[in-house]
């Protein structure tokens, strides 16, 4: 492997070094262990998530090496440089027409796929829902058990490659039109309401105590979290300015398949 890893950073730094046939063939066979899960662009270590920068690198320089061909899919056809995923049902994955996955994602069995797309380097965990008009950005991080609801967004960070991807872990709750982006965090268990945003500079403001406690691109684990706004000065006056507030805890007794009216309903607050 450390001849693999040195070999994708020599052609990440001279890309004349793509023809070389054993550069390609390293590069593949990094796609290869994406696609079957034995590699991960990032991955929870302690309590911490490792970006493997080498990894995105080699998925940056498979698109060079890779030549646009014909995906046919009954009268449909599509011209592009990655494949499709095929042989769900090898895969123990369930994926309804309009399910879209490319060759380099890794989709554990148990996965139900709506009409949805799961781009190249991202993960997917047994047990999880991606609904239907889902999209799965590449290198985006998705856990066990996650509701990912009609029309969420979870976007890809492939560039720069030291970036963090974004991140969905187990048991989530992602209510529709949901929006998660530049590499937020969302921790496990977490419930997050229809339209909530979350991005890299969000404030995501806890208002469950006397003082409001902020984060940013982060939301703690088991939050209960709804759209909301603060207001900001500018110049020409005072604005309101989209946030997300957390407004209490996923209780323990919540069935973790529960659904988000029911998980909302002891705040008072509908999905």
């Amino acid at each position: 492997m450390n001849a693999t890893i040195q070999s994708i950073e020599s052609a990440w730094e001279d890309r004349s070094l793509l023809s070389d046939p054993l550069v390609k063939a390293n590069i593949h066979q990094v796609i290869a262990q994406l696609d079957s899960g034995k590699l991960r662009v990032c991955e929870k270590q302690g309590e911490e998530w490792i970006v493997h920068e080498w990894i995105k690198k080699a998925i940056l320089l498979y698109f060079p090496i890779s030549e646009n061909k014909l995906i046919q899919a009954g009268d449909l056809e599509y011209f592009d440089k990655i494949m499709p995923k095929r042989d769900f049902d090898k895969l123990g994955i369930r994926a309804l027409p309009g399910a879209v996955t490319r060759y380099g994602s890794f989709i554990e069995p148990g996965v139900i796929l709506m009409p949805s797309f799961v781009n190249i380097g991202a993960y997917v965990g047994s047990g999880t829902m991606v609904d239907t008009w889902a999209t799965v950005g590449s290198c985006a991080q998705i856990g066990k058990n996650v509701h990912l609801a009609g029309g969420v967004g979870i976007g890809g960070v492939l560039e720069p490659p030291q970036a963090k991807p974004n991140i969905v872990e187990d048991n989530a709750f992602i209510g529709s039109r949901c929006i998660i982006v530049e590499g937020a965090h969302i921790g496990a268990e977490a419930v997050l309401g229809a339209n909530v945003v979350i991005t890299g500079s969000t404030h995501i403001i806890d208002v469950t105590g006397s003082e409001p406690i902020k984060y940013k691109g982060y939301v703690p684990p088991r939050s209960v979290v709804i759209p909301g706004s603060y207001t900001k000065e500018y110049p020409a006056g005072s604005y309101q300015v989209p946030c997300a507030l957390i407004i209490g805890q996923r209780k323990e007794a919540t069935d973790k398949k529960v659904s988000l009216n029911n998980a909302l309903r002891d705040f008072d607050v509908s999905g």
